[in-house]
């Protein structure tokens, strides 16, 4: 049956190649949802959607490591103590996940996405030089564009090692020698490091959490965007956990300190 023109521009209005969706179908990135469900894991599933393509197992356990890794921190990380606070002001659970995952920006949330940015810069620059090179003269312009704090390195409770960094790099060290990954921005993100160190004279300048999943995102092809993207569907886990707790354990109005603590009034 021909279709009218208006027809036509209603259904063309939202383009995806994402889901093929009609009454008694759907079909997700090509791929009929019975072939998909009890067949691919989760992390299968994210990779999927976001790339269109499904990978390797290999490549998959990887990219589960990097999700594991970063699901919660605590209440002392702003994304689960507004969800935390959240639930006690009687918001229902999904209301109580978008504050937590809203709280997610460029200083707490992106710096994943902005030192895979480095990786990337880099990357390209050891086309004509070398690595050691490509990281002084990528440093230089990120301290000029950015400031003197290097996103992905340092942090202010694990000092001097996230526990988390040296076991996902291990990890991205195994799928490089099983040729699963290239291991260049491991080397990368090593040598960067390494110099952040030798420039403050300062050993406990580590890389964090978001320094190595950025490492891995990008052995594993992903785009600095979707690291921050990624990283916020990986923290939406601990979200939904603090705040179904908060929930059960009940709670009215709490905020960000005991009421028998008042904050500092400071005449301007």
């Amino acid at each position: 049956m021909n279709e009218t023109s208006n027809n036509l521009d209603v259904r063309n209005w939202w383009q995806n190649s994402i889901i093929d969706m009609e009454p008694g179908k759907i079909s997700l990135r090509g791929r009929p949802i019975d072939k998909l469900i009890g067949k691919v894991t989760f992390p299968q599933m994210i990779w999927l959607m976001v790339s269109g393509e499904l990978p390797s197992e290999a490549e998959a356990k990887l990219f589960e490591c990097a999700l594991v890794s970063g699901v919660d921190h605590g209440p002392q990380a702003p994304s689960i103590a507004a969800a935390r606070m959240a639930a006690t002001c009687g918001l229902g659970l999904n209301n109580v996940m978008a504050t937590g995952v809203n709280m997610l920006g460029d200083i707490h949330g992106g710096a994943g996405e902005q030192c895979a940015e480095l990786y990337y810069d880099i990357a390209n620059r050891m086309k004509t030089i070398t690595i050691e090179d490509a990281v002084i003269q990528g440093l230089k312009e990120w301290k000029n564009k950015h400031g003197k704090i290097i996103s992905g390195f340092g942090h202010r409770f694990h000092k001097p090692v996230d526990p988390r960094a040296p076991l996902l790099i291990a990890k991205v060290r195994e799928a490089a020698e099983n040729k699963i990954v290239s291991g260049v921005y491991a080397d990368i993100g090593e040598r960067v490091q390494q110099e952040i160190s030798k420039q403050l004279s300062d050993k406990s300048i580590a890389m964090n959490i978001d320094g190595a999943t950025a490492v891995i995102f990008c052995e594993l092809g992903f785009p600095p965007p979707l690291s921050r993207g990624l990283f916020c569907l990986s923290r939406s886990v601990g979200i939904l956990a603090h705040g179904w707790e908060q929930m059960e354990m009940g709670g009215r109005n709490k905020g960000p300190m005991p009421p028998n603590l008042l904050p500092t009034y400071k005449p301007k």
